[in-house]
């Protein structure tokens, strides 16, 4: 193979369901995954339920904090919320033999329960996960022995910023979310991140960013380079679908940040874009082999919020960016089985460090 051209992950990567399980076990049940915005449980007793690898994790908020527990009754197994999302007053409580869980996840009633006394409520209480609130989200982490917090989540976004003061000043956290849309991917989440790693797809087929941010035309990422973020054209106003102004920028941002766009993956299924006056907070959710829910939140600062001002300008243009995105994913996941790519494709220079994500990968698997 020529210098200018390294391999891919061969297809299979993308396609078999026994790999997806090997996925499922060792980096989304392994690592911090980031499972909702702390914004989504407003007062306790809201909860979600998401999907984190092979397991359903109920998240919920209690008098105490946020809790985050396996979506499973200790008494049987039965899936113990199976709503996506809602609100209880004090107690999770099973359908099937009615045995109830306070907000931190005590067992505190069940049918002739009296009469068991020597059951330890909180031996078969919910199954604990660790949790961890940054920027405004909920992590949570299915390992026993979860990684260092510092050195996997906060250090990706060292590695491509520099240093956390660069993303601190954002103040994600206290943003509000203007808006969400959750996607429905019909294709690998490998293929997700890599295209996000990625511009030499940018002026095929986004129009509308490449008119924003010009230098994408050349076909190189922000990625590429520790601490760059890609300047906006000389005639845009504003981060938004047509060029035109945006809203108020977010307080706190410094000049090196004005005007400019950086993007950040966070292994393995968070990516940021950060802006003058938004942050735009992708969250991927694998289901399968072949299908990807992307829950994407545009978060702004909440006077502008409160304001009324119109984000539609704004949302339209990474909105449009995403479908441009997940239809080329959901045009490659198909040729991912075909004979074609059994042994891979290639990556071109623009696109050599996506070469570190598969050695990432692969090294996770093995």
């Amino acid at each position: 193979m020529s210098a200018s051209l390294h391999p891919t992950l061969p297809g299979r990567f993308y396609t078999d369901p026994a790999l997806f399980a090997v996925e499922q076990e060792r980096i989304f049940e392994a690592m911090w995954f980031c499972a909702i915005r702390g914004s989504d449980l407003p007062a306790p007793g809201a909860f979600r339920t998401v999907p984190i690898g092979r397991e359903s994790v109920l998240v919920t908020r209690s008098s105490g904090g946020v809790r985050a527990f396996l979506n499973v009754c200790r008494h049987r197994g039965a899936q113990l919320c199976a709503a996506s999302e809602g609100t209880v007053k004090r107690t999770f409580r099973c359908m099937y033999h009615a045995w109830a869980y306070d907000l931190d996840g005590k067992l505190v009633a069940a049918p002739n329960l009296v009469k068991m006394p020597d059951i330890d409520r909180t031996e078969y209480g919910l199954r604990p996960l660790a949790v961890r609130e940054w920027l405004g989200y909920i992590w949570v982490c299915l390992s026993d022995d979860p990684p260092s917090f510092g050195s996997t989540v906060q250090g990706a976004v060292v590695e491509r910023l520099g240093d956390l003061a660069a993303i601190d000043r954002y103040g994600i956290g206290d943003l509000t979310v203007g808006r969400r849309i959750t996607y429905d991917v019909r294709a690998n989440w490998k293929l997700i991140v890599e295209n996000f790693m990625e511009c030499y797809h940018c002026s095929t087929i986004h129009p509308e960013l490449v008119r924003v941010l010009p230098e994408f035309a050349g076909g190189y990422a922000a990625q590429s380079y520790v601490g760059h973020g890609a300047a906006f054209a000389p005639d845009v106003e504003g981060f938004t679908v047509d060029g035109s102004p945006g809203v108020a920028p977010i307080e706190g941002i410094d000049a090196g940040q004005d005007r400019r766009y950086f993007a950040v993956t966070i292994k393995p299924q968070v990516f940021v874009n950060l802006v003058p006056d938004h942050v735009i907070f992708h969250r991927m959710y694998p289901l399968a082999a072949d299908r990807t829910l992307v829950e994407c939140d545009w978060l702004y600062s909440p006077s502008v919020v409160a304001s009324g001002a119109d984000l539609s300008r704004s949302v339209e243009l990474f909105d449009r960016v995403n479908r441009q995105d997940f239809e080329a994913c959901e045009r490659c996941q198909p040729g991912m089985s075909s004979r074609a790519y059994a042994q891979g494709g290639v990556l071109v220079p623009s696109e050599h460090h996506i070469g570190a994500f598969h050695a990432w990968v692969r090294d996770k698997l093995t």
